[in-house]
């Protein structure tokens, strides 16, 4: 018999106990899966393909959609959950003291006594109007809803990456636009020195071309200056802390040859890979099984139970069992089953299910509108792509033609055939034939990568 008592004893202390303490291992695994701080490869120049995955690791925005995405793992997990029995453990102590009426002599008297109560109680459902398992498809939903919003951002901020990597090198190419131009100007400095030693020109041409030096310096500079704040822009966006030594790879020589990838073909392949799309397509079907919970409101609820309990008692002046005998005699056992059936809530259910009937309405709007943005989105972008094709092909042409014309008048000009002012205008129209196809050609690039970005061609 004490042997007994022990057992349930124990029994029931252990399940209080088990409930009373917290669980620490989730805190101890965040600890442990803490991220480290990484050394980053400056002297390695960078290509766009690096720039965009350290973007993608240290954005601000990519981490607060990862979160989100974090905390609809962890409602999908409740939702996933649902289903089981809960298990909870009671222990309690109390003391009463005072004037109340005595058990041996029903009259009142001063009574002193104490209660040491011992509890555990379960409850499963068994039917919710299919609650749970919606509730289940409809937190899946949104799991994956949130994490196309996610790639979403990922591919936002590639674009901008992008766009910016570009900028900085169109604008170190304008950099060397402007040194070629200062070392033209420079020679022909030198050239009228010496024509001017030699008495064949005048001081004022000689004036001139220093003037002419120190404008292209100054253009120099301006360049340069915009090259370094091109970078720091690019800096900015990869949330480096330090840009000295930061470069990054050009990329080699466009191919136009292949000419563009038809419109309607970019569209088909966005409507099933993009992440606005999948996101918008995933939030309509969640809504419908938003109404399906809903609705599970007008269904009766069951569900079972069970109790185990004991007690000690001690009425202070009278003579008590034992505390592991009372605990034994004490106990008591209770299962049932509960049914709750649905009649009047005021028109509350009626109301959450027209109110999702109206969401599953609005999300169908906005896959639409989506779907609609996304084809002006990918017919500018092809357009785009198309008279940037055709401005390169032309720039290079330009270019060709304005180096060939500039080869001549340098000629002519070293021979004393050509003056200065016919070989400043040609070499004028050299550079700003340069600097259009570079102009062109990065903005072609740009173009055309998004467009293969559409089409669902990562960016590198």
């Amino acid at each position: 018999m004490k042997n007994k008592n022990k057992r349930n004893f124990l029994m029931i202390g252990v399940l209080a106990l088990c409930t009373a303490v917290p669980m620490t291992s989730s805190a101890q695994e965040d600890m442990a899966n803490e991220a480290t701080t990484q050394e980053v490869d400056m002297e390695t120049p960078w290509n766009l393909e690096k720039c965009i995955d350290y973007a993608i690791a240290h954005n601000i925005t990519i981490k607060t959609r990862a979160l989100t995405a974090e905390e609809k793992k962890l409602s999908k997990s409740d939702a996933k959950w649902a289903r089981l029995p809960n298990l909870n453990a009671s222990a309690g102590q109390n003391y009463n003291w005072g004037r109340s009426v005595s058990p041996a002599t029903n009259t009142y008297a001063d009574v002193n006594s104490r209660n040491t109560s011992f509890g555990v109680s379960t409850s499963i459902p068994l039917f919710t109007g299919m609650r749970i398992p919606n509730q289940y498809k409809l937190s899946k939903v949104e799991l994956a809803a949130s994490l196309a919003d996610l790639d979403q951002a990922k591919e936002d901020l590639s674009v901008q990456i992008a766009q910016q990597y570009l900028q900085v090198l169109f604008s170190k190419e304008l950099l060397g636009v402007a040194e070629e131009q200062a070392r033209l100007s420079q020679a022909q400095y030198d050239r009228f020195q010496e024509l001017f030693r030699l008495g064949k020109t005048a001081q004022a041409d000689v004036a001139e071309a220093q003037a002419r030096v120190a404008q292209d310096q100054y253009s120099v500079t301006s360049a340069n200056n915009d090259y370094q704040l091109a970078k720091l822009d690019l800096a900015q966006l990869l949330e480096l802390t330090s840009m000295d030594q930061f470069s990054i790879v050009a990329p080699t020589d466009i191919d136009v040859e292949n000419g563009l990838i038809p419109m309607d073909e970019v569209y088909s392949n966005a409507l099933s890979t993009r992440a606005e799309m999948r996101a918008a397509k995933l939030r309509y079907q969640g809504s419908k099984y938003s109404i399906k919970v809903a609705n599970s409101a007008y269904y009766p609820t069951l569900s079972a139970g069970g109790n185990l309990g004991t007690s000690y008692n001690k009425i202070g002046g009278f003579d008590a069992e034992g505390f592991s005998k009372q605990l034994d005699h004490n106990l008591n056992k209770s299962i049932g089953i509960s049914l709750s059936i649905p009649i009047f809530n005021r028109f509350t259910t009626r109301n959450n299910v027209r109110r999702a009937r109206l969401q599953r309405d609005q999300y169908a709007l906005q896959l639409e509108d989506t779907k609609k943005k996304l084809y002006k989105e990918i017919q500018q972008a092809w357009y785009n792509a198309a008279a940037s094709q055709a401005q390169y092909e032309s720039a290079v042409v330009a270019k060709k033609a304005n180096q060939e014309a500039f080869n001549l008048m340098q000629k002519k000009f070293m021979q004393g055939q050509a003056t200065s002012l016919q070989f400043t205008e040609s070499k004028t129209n050299l550079m700003k034939s340069v600097s259009e196809q570079l102009q062109a050609k990065y903005e072609y690039l740009f173009r055309t990568k998004i467009l293969q970005f559409y089409d669902g061609e990562a960016l590198k």
